[in-house]
């Protein structure tokens, strides 16, 4: 019976049950998509048998002065690590290729990448892997198999049903010996292909050492520890077979004596668990980390998703408690009739659980419809968001939300006297509680005005970092990634030679990174004969590299193609941080100076200084200038073309030429300013869901401003026919009604701008140069609150100013 009644009370008044149900579920929605990616985030490797017992070895490398964190260890490590007390288990992996130039592979007509891994034995069992079809073991130990998942066959072949399909990858054709399940989306693991180290496109080196660990190359190590194992005891053993390594551990006497009581390769040990919110890993020549997130920014995130639902939940309680105060006959009826506690508390709880359960599924579908937009803006795969648990919890956050914010309307209802309602004298509302309504309403306003000044902090700081000069113009740079090293194949230096001589080509240059991109960056310590020694970036360019950029010297002369012999060793550029850091007094004293330094094969290599570079974006604004030095060499796996007219032209005449020379391989051809902007990808992406949040929070402040408005006129109507009465014009009317409005926004102001303004100062302060935002962004922020929230009551304004003093009086 009660729930007909509400039932019907919400159909007999659609324009209160349309904004109640609209405005609820778009914060639902908001929230649940928010939640989802909090839950889709925090389930990370959870596929993983007995996860909580997987543990990621990783170290320090204390021979560079910044100690960078790599979640890599040794390869011989595997062997010591089986040999341990507590170690259940050990696998290694690495990708088959780098992963900034993943395999290709052909199958049939269709040429590909693949994200792909050369693995030791127990890498399936380690992660709970099952064939679908085919054997494990021996797909991993023949040459010519291979392990692919279904998602994987799926894309290559067009069928899940893929075992003994064959591809062709570098001259190799390799059939299908075992089909698994793809992991999910959310693992710091992902894979397509696996190959086992005797597999074709294994290199007879990698494999060498992934057997023999001879050399101390790297791999990413997972070990699987038995219950109650030790932590400390493990790793204690696993740095000492690493100290006691001869290939970890020939080092020059200057870094040595820099290292002190310190050990050059320091080992750590966390959870499999924690992987996704390690983000302090830096990238590595073995492999890049792949997904991380802050853990603040998900823990963020979730506060984000529970600020929406608490102001859309704050706005329906507004909403539902004028609404009560406009029921008082009703209410005083169904007393008179006999309707006791219970029975008011349940009307108003069924009506209340009805209305959230309709902006549930409301918030659902229009969840479903912004999923593809919101995965983009959170650059995470989240078609799994909409499973049966999630949505069953979804209904549950929206019944319980409808529970608790009956119980202040219901109270409201409670209070009325049937006696003093039927008599004509309807009963207006406490002190206290309007107080109460106006409060929540400055706590909606004030947050949504606080999101808006973040949003158009971090909206503003994203364009000022990506705008930043580089130290050269990117506009007619085209940058091509080589599937190979320059200088070591044929096809590589054939095909530079006819892109440099193409129309509208100005020069090619060679470089083992473009500006703004680390993915081969290397370090070496250098030294004055004599005098200081310091720790830096090393970069190889071809001789040409700095009059392609259009890059000047801040002092002496840089490296020219007319003066300069590629691959010369005598030679060398710095820039000023690194002429400081080896204690020049000036740019000017560098020119001309010896700097010594150990090369790969520990040989000590003496270079002349030619010139001082000026700083070039290689890090983002978050990173101090580094000490760089560059070194002539064209053993670099990136072109640099500058285009004499449209860089379209550069990047038409590069694709056409690229199947003559890599026919195996997929180009990889874009701006030079694509890359600079990668650095504030994640930024970008940030202030775009800022900006869909604020607009939401800024949304469902307008429904509280406009349920207050509304309130407003419905108390103070004879007040303001009074005022007709005494000579108030409509203008008067209409500034009483902005003043109540404008003074909690300013209230609003007083509670939320600071707050944002501390969160501002916390996000810029991760910039070593940041943008010259100042308060101006918080007055934005009030203005846009104040123009919506005008808006808001606009409607209301209007009919208080054309209000009847007869027909006011008589109602």
């Amino acid at each position: 019976m009660d729930f007909r009644i509400g039932w019907r009370t919400l159909v007999q008044q659609p324009a209160y049950t349309l904004t109640v149900i609209l405005s609820l579920s778009i914060g639902l929605a908001a929230s649940l998509l928010l939640l989802g990616f909090v839950r889709y985030s925090l389930e990370y490797d959870t596929h993983v048998p007995a996860v909580d017992q997987v543990y990621v070895v990783k170290h320090h490398f204390n021979v560079e002065p910044a100690s960078p964190l790599y979640d890599i260890a040794p390869m011989f490590l595997r062997e010591a690590a089986l040999k341990t007390p507590g170690v259940a288990d050990v696998t290694s992996y690495i990708p088959a290729r780098p992963e900034i130039t993943p395999l290709t592979i052909r199958a049939g007509r269709n040429l590909m990448t693949v994200r792909s891994l050369i693995v030791m034995p127990g890498f399936p069992a380690l992660l709970g892997m099952r064939a679908l079809q085919g054997d494990l073991a021996s797909a991993l130990e023949r040459p010519d198999r291979f392990i692919i998942t279904d998602a994987a066959a799926l894309r290559l072949f067009g069928t899940r049903t893929a075992l003994g399909r064959s591809i062709t990858s570098e001259g190799h054709v390799m059939q299908v010996g075992a089909v698994v399940q793809a992991p999910p989306a959310n693992t710091t693991i992902p894979f397509e292909l696996l190959f086992g180290v005797n597999g074709a496109v294994v290199e007879p080196e990698i494999r060498h050492e992934m057997l023999t660990g001879e050399h101390g190359w790297m791999t990413k190590m997972l070990l699987r520890l038995t219950p109650g194992a030790s932590l400390p005891a493990i790793l204690q053993r696993l740095q000492q077979a690493v100290d006691s390594a001869p290939s970890l551990n020939q080092f020059p006497p200057e870094v040595r004596e820099r290292l002190g009581k310190r050990k050059a390769v320091e080992l750590s040990i966390s959870p499999l668990r924690d992987a996704y919110f390690d983000d302090k890993v830096e990238n590595s020549f073995i492999a890049l980390p792949g997904d991380r997130a802050s853990p603040r920014l998900v823990f963020g995130l979730a506060l984000l998703a529970a600020l929406i639902l608490l102001l859309a939940a704050i706005n329906y309680v507004n909403l539902t408690t004028v609404r009560v105060l406009r029921r008082q006959r009703e209410m005083a009826m169904r007393k008179v009739l006999g309707a006791g506690v219970p029975q008011i508390m349940l009307q108003f709880l069924l009506e209340s659980v009805l209305v959230a359960l309709a902006a549930t599924a409301l918030g659902l579908l229009l969840a479903w419809l912004a999923l593809p937009v919101f995965s983009q803006l959170v650059n995470r795969q989240l078609d799994g968001l909409f499973a049966p648990s999630n949505i069953v919890a979804a209904f549950g956050i929206g019944a319980l939300l409808g529970a608790v914010t009956a119980g202040y309307p219901a109270w409201i209802a409670l209070r009325v006297h049937p006696t003093q309602v039927l008599a004509g004298r309807p009963e207006t509302e406490t002190r206290g509680s309007l107080q109460w309504r106006r409060a929540l309403t400055v706590l909606q306003i004030g947050a949504a005005m606080g999101l808006a000044g973040v949003t158009i902090a971090v909206a503003w700081q994203t364009d000022y970092a990506n705008s930043a000069a580089p130290g050269f113009d990117p506009a007619p740079i085209v940058v091509v990634d080589m599937p190979g090293h320059v200088r070591a194949t044929d096809k590589a230096r054939q095909f530079f030679s006819a892109l440099q001589s193409q129309p509208g080509v100005a020069g090619v240059a060679i470089s083992e990174d473009p500006v703004g991109r680390l993915d081969w960056s290397w370090t070496r310590m250098l030294k004055r004969p004599g005098g200081e020694s310091a720790s830096m970036e090393m970069k190889a360019v071809s001789a040409n590299f700095f009059e392609l950029y259009g890059i000047a010297p801040a002092a002496g002369r840089l490296f020219q193609a007319g003066v300069d012999k590629e691959n010369d060793a005598g030679s060398m550029v710095l820039n000023a941080v690194a002429a400081r850091a080896l204690g020049f007094a000036s740019a000017e004293q560098a020119v001309g100076q010896i700097v010594s330094f150990t090369g790969f094969d520990n040989a000590v290599i003496s270079a002349r200084v030619v010139g001082i570079a000026p700083e070039l974006r290689f890090h983002s604004l978050r990173d101090q200038p580094r000490a760089t030095a560059y070194a002539l060499g064209t053993a670099g796996m990136v072109l640099s073309a500058r285009a004499t007219g449209a860089p379209a032209d550069v990047e038409r005449a590069a694709q056409a030429l690229w199947p003559s020379y890599f026919p195996d391989a997929i180009p990889k051809i874009y701006r030079a300013g694509e890359v600079l902007k990668q650095h504030y990808a994640e930024d970008a992406r940030m202030a775009r869901l800022l900006a869909v949040a604020t607009g939401i929070a800024l949304a469902i402040a307008a429904f509280g401003t406009y349920a207050l408005s509304a309130n407003t006129i419905q108390r103070r109507a004879r007040e303001i026919i009074l005022r007709k009465l005494h000579g108030a014009q409509r203008a008067d009317v209409g500034l009483l009604m902005l003043r109540e409005i404008g003074t909690l926004i300013l209230a609003a102001g007083v509670i939320g701008l600071p707050i944002a303004a501390v969160a501002v100062q916390r996000y810029l302060s991760g910039y070593v140069d940041h943008a010259p935002i100042g308060y101006w962004t918080l007055l934005v922020a009030l203005a846009l609150t104040m123009l919506i929230a005008v808006g808001a009551i606009s409607r209301h304004t209007w009919l208080a100013m054309r209000l009847s003093p007869a027909e006011a009086l008589r109602s």
